[in-house]
């Protein structure tokens, strides 16, 4: 690895930077400063109580972490040393990729194209679960590092997982399918049952990763108080939306624990036979 900055380490900050700003600004588009707030668009098909896997309101405030967080990391891609970071070198342009689809996401909602929304979420999913797994495979660079980069795109992705699953049932919804009709309970709960098995491959596959399966568990947990507080209600998807959460924090705990007797062993010596 060089010690000096190369053009291309340049261009990959500057691009972040870029990007940052173009999912600010999609930001104010989406929460309705200069747009149409996200869950009056489409006929509400983004609503907290527009089907029965939508969480309720005041689980999006998690934006508001994830934002902090994405704007932590561009400033923290620029200091001394980073940008020859071999993190910085493995998930800058994906991370600039992130921003960007984040901000289309809303663009394209804004403009009614709920399946359109669906293409994009799916990208932005696709491109958050690979930096974390880049991130899982290269060491941090102390504790500013690990709350600025794994922290916030751990519960980037996290969270766009849940709302995968809501996008996907609204586009359903808003194409014709009842939301509570029998179709709709089935399809919501197949939908609780992807995000589930999802975070249980993502919890083995990146460690069992806190923020991950926290933001997850955050959406299913709003999802299911949603579910027996507004409408529609139904406590069959509520109480499947729990033992899901319970499912997940269950397998990141699990995880955790094979990892840490697995580091003990190492530091050991000592062998273990299963």
């Amino acid at each position: 690895m060089s010690t000096s900055p190369t053009g291309t380490d340049r261009a990959r900050q500057v691009t972040v930077t870029v990007a940052e700003v173009a999912c600010v600004l999609g930001t104010l588009v989406g929460v309705g400063v200069l747009g149409t707030e996200v869950s009056a668009v489409s006929g509400g098909a983004l609503s907290a109580d527009s089907t029965l896997v939508a969480p309720a309101g005041p689980a999006f405030s998690i934006w508001s972490v994830v934002y902090a967080g994405l704007a932590a990391y561009t400033i923290w891609q620029w200091l001394p040393g980073q940008a020859t970071s071999a993190r910085q070198r493995s998930i800058g342009w994906l991370a600039a990729a992130s921003m960007v689809l984040n901000a289309a996401w809303l663009l394209v909602v804004q403009q009614g194209w709920i399946w359109g929304s669906v293409v994009v979420i799916l990208a932005l999913l696709a491109t958050l679960v690979e930096i974390v797994r880049r991130l899982t495979v290269t060491r941090g660079d102390g504790v500013v590092d690990t709350v600025a980069v794994d922290g916030t795109f751990g519960l980037y992705l996290g969270w766009v997982a849940v709302a995968t699953g809501a996008n996907v049932t609204a586009a359903l919804v808003g194409t014709g399918m009842g939301a509570t009709s029998v179709v709709g309970y089935v399809v919501s709960l197949l939908v609780l049952v992807a995000v589930t098995a999802g975070g249980v491959v993502l919890a083995q596959r990146l460690g069992g990763r806190v923020t991950v399966a926290g933001a997850t568990i955050w959406g299913l947990g709003w999802l299911a108080y949603g579910r027996v507080t507004d409408s529609p209600d139904s406590v069959l998807v509520a109480a499947a939306a729990v033992v899901a959460a319970l499912v997940l924090a269950a397998a990141a705990v699990r995880v955790r624990l094979g990892g840490a007797r697995a580091g003990r062993t190492r530091r050991t010596g000592s062998a273990v036979v299963a």
